[in-house]
């Protein structure tokens, strides 16, 4: 018996180890979408065309039986932004093809996520006063913001173009065709719409034409509502569903648009976004907007940065979001520096309901929901809490599908916790089970943010404190009731703006000397346009249609960005795109209507700069910031420079001149002229001074005398010389180091500020200093 049993053993021992072999050889034969970028000077004489050696580069390392007979690898090639070919090889391809010459490095296809009215009023862009300054015409109709998404519904009245002027001569772009889409759907406010899904199709499969429009036409929402951010013309009585009612305009309505479809159902690859930036160079964007991340890997494995980088070097100016990853730390998306990384603030506006309990006692929230079912405010309705006094949730807590009882909730209003399914999908499953209302509480990880939904069924969100408050209710009172009741529409909320607890936050570890986010901006309840194809929640259950909707998210915040871009680029058509980034960030604010530091909604306490960044755009300071400090790309391959990376993959930046490291230009990274400064005291307590240097350039008054005011530190000393700027001529450029002396070394990060006055301009850089040393 024994016998038999190890035989037995064996025999599915030997089984095994043959099916992994098996597997491991079919892995080995699989084929993988790769971006493969290559070193354009390195070509040979002999090719006509860089595509035919790229060609070339690929056929020479597969092997024979791969390269007979087999179909085009080559998915994309990339010329403007980036260069190089997205292609299809296999693990032992790549590998081979990584010690080829001229092949300057490979990553991997990755796939990226999005990051999903009253805003322009909120920033002062309303002109309600003739002397408003935006009431003077600009050239903004000549800028075109490419927005890199899920494309775009050319029907919405956003995306009117009457009294717009021809599309200007320079723009290069197409307006690609297909189901649903077609030529006569671009005009002088989309002035192009392409669409990208190679990559998408190499790692999922083919698009199924039937359900999902495999054209520049948006389904999902996200894109026509950053796009309507972006640069949406001017719609009187926009509104959802009665909430938000008003003018609905982007922050540039004069400006262009342009639609990269790089996002589908199963979501956006890297080769696709890739090919997107790249096209969108060669057609003529002056500003990308890019409401989407994949995480952060190093500058030299970050395909995003590397074709950024490229988009930088032609004038383009590339806004992103930050995440919504927070408030956990060390969450930020999209941190190179030449890309403005844009967090999540709330408005002066919310949509105000209530849960009034059996005690009495009325508890504030929000919501979105209009339909027709309505509790009656006379009568109340028993609530129940499927969780139970533990602090981690549970399916049922969640209100996942599939875990209430009907028996038990039916009639009733059921408390639901946030978390892990989508906010008004919860609200469905309870509806599906019979319930008559939902209370969608806030856990640990929201606080006291609220978000409002447009539910299917009657249904307010709480903060976390009423929230536990509600829940011990129930729990304890088998009789427990409420009543729901929706307020509408409230303008002047106070305190506003503040950090919204998903916006994702800093550090920054890739480069600790570089503070992200940059800046934030309007990123919850954001009225803009929206599909036709979908109702507000985005469940296939509701069958609303709307033409406008309110979401939120730093995919949100990031076209506000996109679009105060391009009206200071049609203000000052001179400046790169490092100088409307400073502008933005010099002239940000960091207190809020009611003049206390920006608050943190996770905390309810004071934000940081590894929250807001610089602060919260002010695009009315920005447009007239005094002065800048700009980067070139030779400066930004200096700063490369000091991040460890090799010759090789230093050359995956230099594609267009022959940039290379003067070490004695850039002492350390924290002396890239950006307009935040972040410094790092090292272990060695030796080095008891750090000095880091920039320059301001004017673009005031010729004449103008600036003085420097600094925040006092605990830790540390700080030193400006010279203590004051005196300018002479328009765009002059003076220098000044900062130096900071250690005193006594924190366990915790100082934040502060350096500011440049000159009686009308005030030019701030928030200050960041983290000790590494133990104490």
């Amino acid at each position: 018996m024994a016998e038999n049993t190890v035989k037995w053993l064996l025999l599915i021992l030997t089984s095994c180890l043959y099916f992994a072999s098996v597997v491991s050889e079919s892995n080995s034969l699989m084929k993988k979408t790769y971006i493969v970028q290559m070193h354009k000077s390195a070509m040979p004489a002999s090719f006509a065309t860089p595509l035919e050696w790229y060609s070339s580069k690929l056929k020479s390392v597969m092997s024979k039986t791969q390269s007979e007979g087999d179909e085009d690898r080559i998915i994309y090639s990339y010329q403007n932004a980036f260069h190089g070919v997205a292609a299809q090889l296999t693990e032992e391809e790549a590998e081979r093809l990584k010690e080829e010459d001229g092949v300057v490095g490979i990553l991997p296809d990755t796939k990226y996520q999005l990051h999903t009215t009253r805003s322009p009023m909120f920033l002062g862009l309303e002109p309600e006063v003739s002397t408003s300054i935006w009431s003077q015409k600009t050239a903004d109709h000549d800028v075109i913001v490419g927005v890199l998404d899920t494309g775009i519904w050319p029907e919405s009245a956003s995306f009117n173009d009457t009294g717009m002027a021809p599309v200007p001569s320079h723009w290069k772009g197409d307006c690609e065709i297909g189901r649903g889409f077609q030529k006569h759907h671009c005009n002088r406010k989309i002035v192009g719409a392409r669409v990208f899904y190679r990559g998408y199709e190499a790692a999922a499969g083919k698009i199924n034409e039937k359900t999902e429009y495999k054209s520049p036409r948006d389904q999902d929402g996200h894109g026509t509502h950053t796009a309507a951010t972006v640069a949406g013309s001017p719609v009187p009585g926009a509104n959802l569903l009665g909430y938000a009612y008003g003018i609905a305009r982007g922050m540039a309505p004069g400006a262009r648009l342009a639609a990269y479809k790089v996002c589908w159902t199963g979501g956006c690859f890297s080769s696709d976004i890739l090919s997107a930036v790249d096209r969108a160079v060669a057609d003529g964007v002056n500003v990308l907007s890019i409401s989407l991340g994949g995480g952060s890997s190093s500058y030299s494995h970050d395909s995003l940065a590397i074709a950024t980088f490229g988009a930088m070097e032609m004038g383009v100016f590339v806004s992103c979001s930050a995440g919504n990853g927070g408030p956990d730390p060390v969450s930020l998306t999209n941190v190179s520096p030449w890309i403005t990384t844009v967090g999540a603030s709330t408005m002066d506006r919310d949509f105000p309901a209530s849960v009034k309990l059996g005690t009495g006692r009325t508890i504030a929230g929000v919501s979105l929901y209009k339909g027709r079912r309505f509790l009656q405010q006379n009568k109340q309705y028993p609530v129940v809490y499927m969780g139970s006094n533990s602090s981690s949730p549970d399916p049922s807590s969640l209100c996942l599908e599939g875990t209430l009882d009907p028996h038990i909730v039916s009639g009733k209003i059921v408390i639901c916790d946030r978390g892990i399914s989508p906010r008004v999908q919860k609200g469905q499953v309870v509806k599906d089970a019979g319930g008559v209302g939902m209370i969608l509480t806030n856990t640990a990880a929201n606080g006291e943010e609220l978000v409002a939904d447009s539910h299917l069924l009657p249904a307010v969100a709480v903060g976390e404190k009423e929230g536990k408050a509600i829940k011990h209710y129930a729990l304890s009172n088998r009789k427990a009731t409420a009543t729901l009741a929706f307020l509408g529409t409230r303008l002047g909320v106070r305190p506003s703006p503040v950090v919204a607890a998903f916006s994702s936050r800093g550090p920054n570890f890739l480069t600790l000397e570089i503070l992200k986010p940059d800046v934030i901006a309007p990123g919850v309840n954001i009225l803009a346009a929206w599909t036709g194809e979908l109702g507000p929640s985005s469940l296939p259950t509701d069958h609303r249609r709307v033409r406008f909707n309110i979401l939120s998210g730093t995919s949100m915040s990031c076209p506000h960005v996109s679009g105060i871009a391009a009206l200071l680029k049609a203000r000052h058509p001179d400046w790169s795109p490092a100088a409307i980034k400073s502008a933005l960030m010099t002239t940000a604010y960091v207190h809020d209507n009611i003049h206390n530091p920006l608050e943190d909604a996770s905390t309810a306490a004071a934000s940081t700069p590894y929250d807001h960044g610089a602060g919260h755009i002010n695009p009315l300071k920005a447009l007239d910031p005094g002065l800048v400090y700009d980067i070139s790309a030779q400066d930004y391959f200096e700063f490369l420079c000091t991040q460890e990376l090799t010759a090789m993959q230093l050359k995956a930046f230099n594609k267009y001149s022959n940039m290379s490291c003067h070490h004695n230009k850039l002492a350390s990274p924290g002396d890239l002229n950006y307009p935040a400064i972040s410094l790092v005291f090292p272990e060695d307590k030796a080095i008891s001074t750090l000095t880091v240097h920039r320059t301001a350039t004017n673009v005031g008054p010729p004449n103008s005398s600036y003085h420097v005011v600094v925040s006092p530190f605990k830790g540390v000393t700080v030193d400006v010389e010279p203590k004051s700027l005196k300018f002479t001529r328009r765009n002059q450029k003076l220098s000044y180091k900062i130096s900071f002396t250690r005193r006594s070394p924190r366990t915790m990060p100082e934040f502060g500020g350096l500011v440049w006055k000159d009686g009308v301009h005030k030019v701030r850089s928030p200050i960041v200093i983290t000790w590494l040393a133990p104490l």
